[in-house]
């Protein structure tokens, strides 16, 4: 008995031992050496093939990228289900897409949701969706002392390469936790619609110079599959050892092979680019894929993948713009001679193919004959590399807020309606076919409301932006598919039926006017009504008191005075001219920004505590001119747009006059007005966080509210002071509530995409 408990342990152990190795670690015996290599993906030098009955037919990427991230979970928590992806996956397809892109390892419900989509779709006849698999580098990685070469970053990379391969083949098992990546039993052979793999991330260029600097000895790479040329940099060299061994690793243990590509975009494109180029945009790394070559033994193929955004960042209109108006030697003279020695060292160390050899001149016009240096930079791309070029992430947001201008084709980063951004999205793919690239993956399939942006991050605790909608910042609503508040419908819909509304909203009436008030994980909502109200003659003035250590109780430009010092002022004056004002002292612009805008550190003569004067709202979008005149006395020129401006409109959904961006509308006697958070300074709604006074915490720091005062004027009344009430303000905290809906985006491209041959 002693002998069978004893050898039925070992086996258990041998068993553990043996699943721990093959699952977990990786391991394996290959037990068929001689098995030839199949891949059912090719490439030539501009086109991807895939095989199809015996034979290699040509195929263009018409992509969607696929976040992570559902309204109250961050994406960490890979919180979709496998049912939900298996309807996203239908409805991605119904849209005429034929891949989705995702960009680190998921959750286990992916891959099964995958495979039963797939499955089912082949047994009824249907073409299945296709999958691109990226292999995600720890941002942190990136920004810190290491270089690529450091085993933390190398080693992990290699790891990671082998664990996506394993996942796609079902050889794999991952714990909770492991490296914010999914976990899971990944039990499903998806491999079957896998295209390829996009090796890393949009490189920070400083890793990428630190690295060719610090690793100078490491400059060529000679794999079994992979290899560099002699003018390969150190970075380069890592890609092609990450590249060889992700393919050694497929075809020795699966016998497959398919696409590979390494993720780059324009801040390490391959170009030199002139000084104004240089300064302004302080582009000083390279990545050239074209410096690694594959072998015979490769048979599948490589490509060129990029992040291209019209917006940003457009070179060639720095180039052509700044580069006609000064010479080197004025931007010399302008910069000073110590920045500028900095410059010529960093362009001394910028090799390979300048940007000017690639692009001319018939490039900037486009088939409607618009100035488009989007195409033109595509153009250019194509017409350098030697391998099919991908444009792996393109789009446009819906956000309410903005980042940066197109000057060109207006296709903006923010500040676009649901129909501009399709037609955007349009325009983008016909400029990716014009150019020649072998296709594109739109950004992205789902709004995230965890997402930050550089000119609102400072504003919002970024804690909790999972728990609210913060329609500011842009960076949330890239998405074909938004979320928006209410398990069903919102609580709101400014679109001049005021059925929704009811005497419990009421907050305030004075004789003059009533307004009424309600509110969602998304807007603050208001309801004024007026008799008689002249929508375009009669002004309305709606004082908003948040925060009790600021604010005025007279408006100076507007004439008007409240009962409590109010911080913001809503003026309605029309449809073309309403606004949202902020009392000086609270301007979250000058508080940040002070010296880019004003020209002045605001902190050295801090505005009044009770100041009169009500400012325009503004958002940052440049801090500096691409070429400061260090030279003379510093004069502010940076560039905003004013986001506290209201604009008209229907922004019920189901309307067919909808304008996703409209912030008011008209009613007879009544308008409906709804205004994000983060406009009245609200860093945390889900919790009624609002910043404190600036000048008093040296910066944006969380202050508690649970009620704020507002009112309503028609300012007829010259000296009186407009009463003000007490609106009560809860919170949700983590208890969000919202329902899916496909945008109208959604809708313009699938028309597009559907048409297509």
């Amino acid at each position: 008995m002693k002998k069978f408990i004893i050898v039925v342990t070992a086996f258990v152990a041998v068993l553990f031992v043996g699943y721990q190795a093959y699952y977990r670690l990786g391991a394996y015996i290959d037990l068929r050496p001689n098995t030839p290599v199949t891949t059912f993906m090719k490439t030539d030098e501009d086109t991807i093939y895939m095989e199809k009955e015996g034979e290699y037919v040509p195929f263009e990427i018409r992509g969607v990228d696929m976040g992570v991230g559902i309204p109250g979970q961050w994406a960490t928590d890979f919180a979709i289900e496998k049912d939900t992806y298996i309807r996203w996956f239908g409805m991605i397809q119904d849209m005429g897409a034929n891949t989705i892109r995702v960009y680190t390892i998921l959750h286990q419900d992916f891959y099964d949701a995958l495979y039963e989509y797939n499955t089912q779709r082949e047994e009824d006849g249907l073409e299945p969706l296709y999958l691109l698999h990226g292999v995600w580098v720890n941002d942190y990685v990136l920004f810190s002392h290491r270089d690529a070469y450091d085993p933390e970053f190398l080693d992990t990379f290699l790891e990671d390469c082998r664990t996506v391969i394993d996942i796609i083949h079902g050889d794999r098992s991952l714990s909770l936790g492991y490296e914010n990546r999914g976990s899971g039993n990944y039990r499903r052979d998806v491999s079957k619609w896998v295209l390829g793999y996009i090796l890393g991330v949009e490189w920070e260029d400083y890793t990428v110079v630190y690295t060719d600097q610090a690793q100078e000895e490491n400059s060529s790479y000679e794999g079994t599959y992979l290899y560099t040329t002699d003018n390969a940099r150190p970075f380069e060299a890592m890609l092609a050892q990450v590249g060889d061994k992700a393919i050694e690793y497929e075809s020795n243990r699966y016998k497959q092979q398919r696409l590979v590509a390494f993720a780059n975009w324009p801040t390490t494109d391959p170009f030199r680019y002139p000084m104004s180029v240089v300064f302004s945009k302080q582009k000083m790394g390279q990545v050239d894929v074209e410096h690694i070559q594959s072998k015979n033994t490769f048979i599948s193929g490589m490509f060129a993948s990029y992040h291209i955004y019209s917006y940003y960042p457009d070179y060639l209109e720095i180039m052509r713009d700044v580069g006609a108006s000064y010479t080197d030697e004025e931007i010399i003279q302008r910069i000073g001679t110590a920045r500028a020695s900095n410059i010529l060292y960093r362009m001394s160390k910028l090799k390979g193919p300048s940007i000017e050899d690639y692009v001319y001149e018939g490039d900037y016009k486009d088939s409607q004959g618009r100035y488009n240096t989007y195409l033109a930079y595509l153009k250019a791309l194509t017409r350098y590399h030697t391998m099919p070029v991908v444009i792996s992430e393109f789009g446009v947001t819906t956000g309410r807020g903005m980042a940066q201008l197109d000057r060109n084709t207006n296709r903006n980063q923010g500040h676009m309606s649901e129909q501009e951004q399709g037609q955007a999205i349009i325009d983008c793919f016909e400029d990716i076919r014009a150019a020649g690239c072998a296709g594109g993956c739109v950004f992205t399939w789902q709004d995230e409301w965890f997402k930050r942006t550089w000119n609102t991050m400072h504003a919002v605790d970024l804690d909790y932006t999972a728990y609210w909608s913060d329609y500011q910042t842009n960076e949330q609503f890239f998405g074909l598919l938004s979320f928006d508040p209410g398990e069903e419908k919102s609580v709101c819909y400014v679109d001049g039926d005021i059925s929704e509304w009811t005497e419990e909203d009421l907050v305030s009436s004075n004789g003059d006017a009533d307004l009424s008030m309600k509110y969602d994980e998304k807007f603050l909502y208001f309801l004024v009504h007026k008799e008689g109200l002249d929508q375009e003659g009669d002004s309305l003035y709606i004082p908003i008191d948040t925060q009790p250590k600021v604010g005025s109780t007279y408006a100076e430009e507007q004439d008007v005075s409240f009962e409590r010092p109010a911080d913001f002022l809503m003026v309605i004056h029309g449809k073309e001219d309403s606004h949202v004002y902020v009392q000086e002292r609270y301007e979250c612009l000058n508080a940040i920004y002070g010296a880019s805008y004003y020209g002045i550190n605001p902190y050295y003569d801090p505005p009044e505590v009770h100041s009169p004067r009500f400012t325009q709202i503004g958002m940052a979008l440049t801090l500096e001119d691409y070429i400061p005149d260090y030279s003379a006395i510093y004069q502010p020129a940076g560039e905003m747009f004013e986001t506290g401006k209201l604009r008209h409109g229907n922004a019920n959904p189901d309307s067919e006059a909808f304008d996703s961006l409209a912030d008011f509308m008209f009613a007879g006697d009544y308008v409906e007005i709804r205004i994000p958070w983060e406009l009245l300074n609200f860093s945390d709604p889900s919790n009624m966080m609002i910043h404190d006074d600036y000048y008093e915490c040296y910066g944006i720091e969380n202050y508690h509210i649970d009620e704020m005062y507002v009112g309503v004027t028609d300012g007829q009344q010259k000296g009186w002071r407009t009463p003000m009430d007490a609106f009560a303000l809860e919170g949700w905290g983590k208890d969000v509530t919202y329902h899916e809906r496909l945008k109208r985006s959604y809708y313009m491209l699938k028309d597009y995409w559907t048409g297509l041959a």
